[in-house]
């Protein structure tokens, strides 16, 4: 197969009186167009998966962004309605999805949500309704808009000039479509900050002891994959990280058939 596999988490939602396990149509077709990636859909079944037998088989993992926030009980946090919705189902299965690529040594790209759960299973914890935080931006943007309005290019990070980040799209500030309710609040002490907004609020951060591509980013690429640089270098870079794991899982060089 001349596409390497990657593993896509899903979200539960309910329609036509079913639960369904899906995801967004944007983030699938930046992984084939932007990525040049096979991406096959993960079922929120938690331990029941065989997550070494699944890493065994795909070269990438990405976590969608998601309009459920982590339960804040996975972080010391309590649960409010206020700060939801939940998807535990999907909590349950990518948390230990996240830990286990890394240790496999699997290259991984998280976004929005991602970032914010590739945080918690790591041990760090999350601000809740950071609208609500005195001092910092607004983040979860005017909701009662076009998509493509709330998806807009609006704001400005500063991107780590010693980071990962930086070799992808470079050092300095970049314009992104952050989106975000909840934000990171305590960093894991495995993850490096590798940009920030304006306010200080850590947009990307990178695993510094992984052994291959690990990288969570709050915007958005997946929407304006083919149309903005930033984003078409994000995935381009997982692309070419998933390629690379693919050859020496296989032996095959990474253009081969």
């Amino acid at each position: 197969m001349k596409q390497p596999l990657i593993a896509v988490s899903t979200d539960v939602c309910k329609l036509y009186n079913y639960l369904w396990h899906a995801a967004p149509l944007q983030y699938l077709e930046a992984a084939v167009t932007a990525a040049d990636v096979f991406p096959v859909l993960i079922p929120c079944l938690g331990d029941r998966l065989d997550f070494d037998g699944l890493l065994a088989t795909v070269d990438g993992v990405l976590i969608t962004g998601s309009g459920s926030n982590v339960q804040p009980s996975l972080y010391g946090g309590g649960v409010t309605e206020a700060s939801g919705p939940y998807d535990p189902a999907r909590d349950a299965t990518t948390l230990p999805l996240i830990r286990k690529a890394i240790s496999h040594g699997i290259p991984l790209l998280a976004i929005c949500r991602g970032l914010q759960e590739l945080n918690v299973a790591l041990g760090g914890t999350l601000i809740t309704d950071i609208q609500e935080r005195p001092g910092l931006l607004d983040h979860p943007g005017t909701q009662s808009v076009s998509r493509d309005e709330l998806f807009a290019i609006r704001h400005t990070v500063t991107v780590n000039p010693d980071g990962c980040l930086a070799g992808i799209v470079g050092a300095g500030q970049i314009r992104v479509n952050s989106l975000h309710f909840q934000a990171i609040d305590q960093l894991s002490e495995l993850l490096k900050a590798e940009a920030v907004a304006e306010d200080g609020v850590v947009e990307a951060a990178s695993v510094w002891s992984a052994r291959a591509f690990a990288l969570g980013v709050q915007w958005h690429p997946e929407y304006w994959v083919k149309f903005d640089e930033v984003s078409r270098r994000l995935f381009r870079s997982f692309g070419d990280a998933v390629r690379v794991h693919a050859a020496n899982r296989t032996g095959v060089g990474a253009n081969a058939d």
